[in-house]
């Protein structure tokens, strides 16, 4: 008798922030699908980092890239593995120029200190 090999599903969890949820309410349906598209590629653990790469020169800060229509589409994140693998999305933007504006790095990096102060916080209650 055959086994049959066990799969396992590595689906990684992406939290999309309200930043997120607003900035996606904001662009064309065909534009948000994309993003969607892409983000869910990164959740079934596609490597790809075309769409998904960590910004050098940051707070360990990543970045879901999209081309939609010849407009750059960014959504900020950070990771969060220290019960289960989390991918949260602090923000999106439109970016306009070749290098990412460090006002949207040090957005991205606030959003990142808080949320670990809020959990360190919350644990020890």
């Amino acid at each position: 008798m055959k086994k049959k090999p066990l799969k396992v599903d590595h689906r990684i969890r992406v939290i999309l922030s309200d930043e997120v949820d607003e900035f996606l309410s904001t662009l064309p349906l065909e534009a948000k699908k994309k993003i969607i598209f892409n983000v869910d590629k990164v959740a079934a653990n596609e490597k790809d980092s075309e769409i998904f790469s960590k910004l050098g020169g940051t707070d360990d800060i990543w970045e879901f890239r999209t081309l939609y229509n010849r407009i750059k589409y960014r959504l900020l994140a950070f990771w969060d593995t220290e019960e289960e693998t989390l991918i949260i999305t602090t923000h999106g933007f439109i970016k306009k120029t070749q290098k990412t504006p460090l006002k949207e790095i040090n957005h991205a990096e606030s959003v990142k200190k808080q949320y670990f102060e809020t959990k360190q916080k919350n644990q020890k209650k």
